[in-house]
């Protein structure tokens, strides 16, 4: 079962960011088709949110064809989003894991790490109909300015 959280500080409404966990517990195959999404009640509870919250998080959910309301049962996974390359224990996750182990081992924080694979994965997946994501331009070489000498100012 999924077990959700919530960054107060991340200025992402609380439903879309219960959405998004959700589908990347999809995509990672955490949640597979069949499974039972908790209770609104049990996820007020765990992470005190409005119960309204949690409920317009599952109709999105359920709006985008991934989940679905069995009355008197609860919310089940519909269609899962999992891709092999993705399951706990594949080589490219492995190589992910190694990635962010180097990049914890020269010194950068979450924050770091996030913002340079966004940066990279901006570059690889445009999103299409907007320009390329901004790149400045090459400084041209700096050549030293010749000083005045003392025949000059004659």
């Amino acid at each position: 079962m999924i077990a959700f959280r919530i960054d107060r500080r991340s200025g992402v409404a609380t439903y879309l960011q219960l959405v998004q966990q959700v589908r990347q517990a999809l995509r990672l195959g955490v949640l597979e088709v069949g499974d039972r999404l908790p209770t609104a009640r049990e996820v007020v509870e765990a992470i005190a949110v409005n119960p309204n919250t949690v409920l317009r998080a599952y109709r999105e959910l359920e709006h985008e064809g991934l989940v679905e309301p069995r009355p008197g049962q609860g919310t089940f996974v519909r269609r899962s989003l999992a891709r092999p390359a993705a399951a706990t224990g594949a080589p490219l996750r492995a190589e992910a894991a190694a990635w962010v182990g180097r990049a914890r081992a020269a010194g950068l924080e979450r924050e770091d790490v996030a913002a340079l694979a966004a940066s990279v994965l901006d570059e690889s997946f445009p999103p299409p109909g907007l320009p390329p994501p901004f790149t400045p331009a090459p400084r041209p070489p700096q050549t030293p300015t010749p000083t005045p000498t003392q025949e000059e100012d004659t």
